[in-house]
């Protein structure tokens, strides 16, 4: 069987979901190429088609391109014609199906029998591709692409939902609201959650730097992860007599609103912008911890709460979007209602002042679920079955 999957750019060997999916796929005899607008030197995990280069500021340049593309589309016109009509039954103008013809040209040019899209805003545009091919059409569904793209887009999924041949999405929550876009609940579908690599991810000897409490979280610096919240707990926790160290791993826009935050509350003793650092560095960070805290208003899964919880990690999150799915209340974790910073601060304290042997059921029960639910060999068998099992 022959697998497209379309990316932005290829994976690097640390992006464990897509690089597992493929090992996968090869170790059960399924041929996959990678079909991408940006190739990293290194990668040679699997076949991989660029996308034709785009010459905006280059008359001659865009000219030979063009030609270029038309010449090699010439043995493929049966699938150019097919896929010229079908974008015109969805009333496109000339100008944009010329455009999806030449972004999508190498992809019309390959012999797949499924074609996947990585991430449900990557079909936009090429909705008309697996058809015009003679393929099946697969899209996963993460959180961007239903908890944020289509509030500032309505209705730009449309064709996909009606395209589309099978849907993998993350999490339950992130299907339910797919549903609620508009996807047709008899559209097959598979829930494959992320994994990883449950043996790297293993505490060893505990190692404390101080007698500090030290709470951990991971996140891009966005106002959808719920760090304003998450310090405005801590504040109270800190007005409650505890002593704690709280550092934020992650980079992003809200750098400066954070720092500004940080300073108002009066919480620059005790709160440590950490920035982005390496996925070892992060693991040495979660040796150390005490408790990790993830108050995101939606998160599609998160990975780093798997491995925190891997870690016997104490974790607090939100309920917010899928944090519910991947944490189980009061058995592998906490789940908090979003936007309540002051319950926050009672679950934190809550879990701070339990005794020794609830928080050591809560790490066992933690680390044992995610070790056989969430790793990546289960992760392998389910992409196997959601493409032979229609």
């Amino acid at each position: 069987m022959n697998i497209g999957i379309v990316l932005s750019k290829t994976p690097s060997y640390s992006e464990t979901f897509f690089v597992s999916q493929i090992r996968g796929l090869q170790k059960s005899g399924f041929k996959v190429t990678l079909f991408v607008q940006k190739k990293e030197t290194h990668f040679d995990l699997c076949k991989t088609r660029l996308a034709p280069k785009i010459y905006k500021h280059n008359l001659i340049f865009q000219f030979f391109s063009f030609a270029m593309i038309c010449f090699k589309l010439i043995p493929y016109y049966k699938r150019v014609f097919k896929f010229v009509k079908l974008e015109k039954e969805t009333s496109r103008e000339q100008k944009q199906i010329f455009k999806n013809l030449i972004t999508n040209s190498h992809i019309l040019t390959a012999r797949l029998d499924w074609l996947h899209f990585g991430f449900t805003t990557l079909a936009l545009q090429s909705e008309n591709v697996a058809s015009a091919i003679g393929s099946k059409m697969a899209i996963s569904m993460r959180g961007y692409d239903i908890d944020v793209y289509p509030l500032k887009h309505e209705n730009k999924y449309q064709l996909i939902w009606r395209k589309v041949t099978k849907v993998h999405s993350i999490s339950k929550y992130l299907l339910e609201k797919a549903h609620q876009l508009g996807l047709n609940k008899e559209t097959s579908n598979q829930i494959i959650t992320p994994a990883i690599q449950v043996l790297k991810f293993q505490l060893g000897e505990k190692q404390k730097a101080s007698k500090e409490l030290q709470i951990v979280t991971v996140a891009r610096l966005h106002w959808v992860k719920g760090l304003v919240h998450t310090l405005e707990a801590l504040l109270l926790l800190k007005n409650d007599g505890f002593n704690f160290k709280y550092t934020i791993i992650g980079s992003g826009e809200e750098y400066e609103q954070l720092l500004f935050t940080i300073n108002q509350l009066g919480l620059v003793d005790n709160v440590i912008l950490a920035g982005q650092i390496s996925h070892e560095e992060i693991i040495n960070h979660l040796k150390m911890a005490d408790i990790y805290v993830q108050y995101s208003l939606s998160e599609g899964f998160c990975n780093s709460v798997l491995e925190a919880q891997a870690m016997e990690v104490l974790t607090v999150v939100s309920n917010g979007g899928a944090l519910g799915e991947n944490v189980v209340h009061n058995t592998t974790g906490y789940v908090v209602p979003m936007r309540q910073p002051v319950m926050l601060f009672e679950t934190l304290k809550s879990v701070i002042l339990s005794s020794e042997e609830i928080k050591n059921d809560i790490r066992v029960n933690a680390k044992n679920r995610v070790s056989k639910y969430f790793n990546l060999q289960k992760q392998q068998e389910e992409f196997v079955l959601f493409y032979t099992n229609n």
